[in-house]
Order: C-alpha cells, then structure tokens, then sequence
C-alpha cells in the first residue's frame, strides 16, 4: 500500500512537471488574449505592454521544457497557437489601428485645408486601407505553420520569427507615445510607410532566409560570439534611442545574420 502510495505521488509529480512549460505558454495566450482587447479598442500602448509580457513567455516555456527535459509534441503546437494570438492577431490589430489612424489624421489635414474633400477620402479611403494590416495576420499563421513542419528549423530559423516581427510593430505606439523623436513620429503616422512595413513584415516572415536562433546550448564565447555580439549591440541601441532602436536591432539581427551565414 505504501508503495503504491509512493508511485502515485511521484506520477503526479511528473505529471505536474511535464506541464510546466504549458502552463506558461498558456500564460502566453492569456497575455495576447488580453492585448485584442486592449488593441481592438484602440489602447495600443496597453496592447504592447502585454505583448511583451507574452513574448517573455514565450521565451521561458521554451527554456522551461530543455532544462525540465519535458520537451513534447503538445507544447510545440499550444506554443504555435498562442503565437498566433500575441504574434499574429494582436500585431495585425495593432497595424489595422495605426493605418486607420494615420488615414484619419490625413483626412482631418485636408480638410483643414480643402474641406471639399473629405467625401471621397472618408467614404473610400478610410474603409479599406486599415485592413491591409491584417495581412501581418495571415503572414504570420503561414509562417508558424510552416515553422511546426520545417525540420530545417530546430537550431535556427528560416525567415524572421514572428514574435521578432511584433515587436517592430508594437514598437509604432510606444515610439507615438514616449518619444519626442519627430522623424520617427512622422514616419509612423505615414499610410505608406505602414503599408510599406506590413508588405516587408510579411514577406521576411516567410522568406527563406537564415537567421540564427538566441538559444544557447552553452554560454561558451567560441560557440556563440555571434549571440553575445548582437545582445551588446542590441543593449546599446536600447539605451540610447529607447522604443525607437526596436525596428534597428530586428535589422541589424538580419543584417547579421546574412553576413555570418549562422
């Protein structure tokens, strides 16, 4: 009977320990979850604040799961569905927000200056543009999709991860929000420019591009100088342009990772 005893507690301890790293990536959907609500009623700096808070994670279930030695079929695919939600319906929002923002800020500009022109731009433009942003969406379900059945893509990945193209997106409040940069303000409020992210986004996200993978097998400087390189560069872009260094670091990381080829 004692026996029996020990073997059931020491199965519920495995069982609990296997689903750790799940509880966390449900951590993750329920961050994202709570960022569509957010970006949904136009609260974007909310929306990004739990955005992050999911991609952090996102980051830990993986962590969890290697040093649990739990690693299985089930957290792959729960981690692939709460991505789609934090990394993919929540940037798609975001976008669709920003372009109907920057239109309706065009739109009240004109009509400042010729208000006979305010039909045509409010009934046409205004309806139709914001929705390319969902293309953000769909992009990143292909790229997550094709992410699950690549198995080119265990130590590093093919095309710009999802959650590194969302935080270039949820870095456009941030930037609207706490920074007196007027460039960047004025680039972010343009419609083309939007549009022009949400094409480029898309399209990194399923190139078949080599990018190298912030995991470490090891903390040796041989092995991953590269890694320790881009995290100093990284750092010191943070700290001195603040949101702004957001959309550099995702570029100085693929224009890395075309040099060394890693």
């Amino acid at each position: 009977m004692k026996n029996n005893s020990l073997n059931l507690t020491k199965f519920s301890k495995m069982t609990f320990k296997k689903h750790i790293p799940n509880l966390i990536t449900l951590l993750n959907l329920l961050s994202g979850t709570i960022a569509v609500l957010f970006a949904a009623n136009n609260e974007l700096v909310m929306a990004a604040y739990f955005v992050f808070l999911g991609i952090v994670f996102d980051f830990f279930d993986g962590f969890v799961a290697r040093i649990l030695h739990v690693q299985g079929e089930l957290g792959k695919q729960l981690d692939s569905l709460a991505d789609m939600v934090t990394s993919g319906v929540v940037p798609g929002i975001v976008m669709y927000q920003l372009l109907f923002n920057a239109i309706h800020k065009q739109w009240m500009d004109n009509l400042s200056c010729e208000i006979g022109n305010w039909i045509s731009f409010d009934e046409y433009h205004l309806h139709w543009i914001p929705f390319v942003g969902l293309l953000f969406t769909l992009a990143a379900g292909l790229r997550l999709a094709k992410f699950n059945i690549d198995e080119r893509q265990t130590s590093s990945f093919i095309g710009l991860p999802t959650p590194a193209s969302t935080l270039v997106v949820l870095s456009f409040p941030l930037v609207l929000m706490f920074n007196s940069n007027e460039v960047a303000n004025n680039m972010i409020e343009n419609v083309w420019f939007l549009i022009g992210i949400t094409v480029l986004l898309s399209y990194l996200m399923n190139a078949e591009i080599p990018l190298f993978s912030l995991k470490f097998k090891d903390y040796s400087w041989k092995k991953n100088k590269i890694k320790f390189i881009f995290i100093a560069i990284s750092a010191f872009l943070i700290v001195l342009l603040q949101f702004v260094a957001i959309p550099i670091v995702i570029a100085v990381y693929i224009l890395i990772s075309l040099v060394t080829k890693e």
